[in-house]
């Protein structure tokens, strides 16, 4: 069994930032593909980036790019998404999941086994 606990969400103004974590029980964390959702209020879960396990492997969101980046420490257990020039648009909760079917980063919300229970986000203009 996995859990994932992510930490590190808040109020922010547009364009500031935020550091998001993700702590991982268990072995599995290190050989598997992590992931960061969000979900806004009335909208479905939307993939903001994913990592393979060994951190060379990215996709980002079209709506995130060159503003996010994920990141991991596999001796830590841990992984991290670093989120400046933040906007409105990206309130949200997000969430931290797991796939321990690969170690490829994929883009469906289906292929994630464990899911953390979300740290909120919210931007204010």
């Amino acid at each position: 069994q996995v859990q994932l606990v992510e930490s590190g969400g808040g109020s922010v103004q547009a364009g500031g930032s935020l550091r998001l974590s993700c702590a991982a029980s268990g072995q599995s964390f290190r050989y598997s593909a992590v992931a960061w959702f969000r979900q806004a209020p009335g909208k479905d879960h939307e993939l903001v980036a994913a990592l393979n396990w060994s951190g060379d492997n990215t996709y980002y969101g079209d709506s995130v790019k060159g503003r996010f980046t994920i990141s991991r420490d596999n001796a830590k257990n841990t992984a991290y998404l670093q989120m400046n020039s933040l906007k409105p648009e990206d309130t949200a909760v997000y969430y931290c999941a797991l796939d321990l079917n690969t170690g490829v980063p994929r883009k469906s919300s289906r292929e994630y086994d464990y899911w953390g229970q979300g740290t909120q986000v919210t931007v204010s203009s």
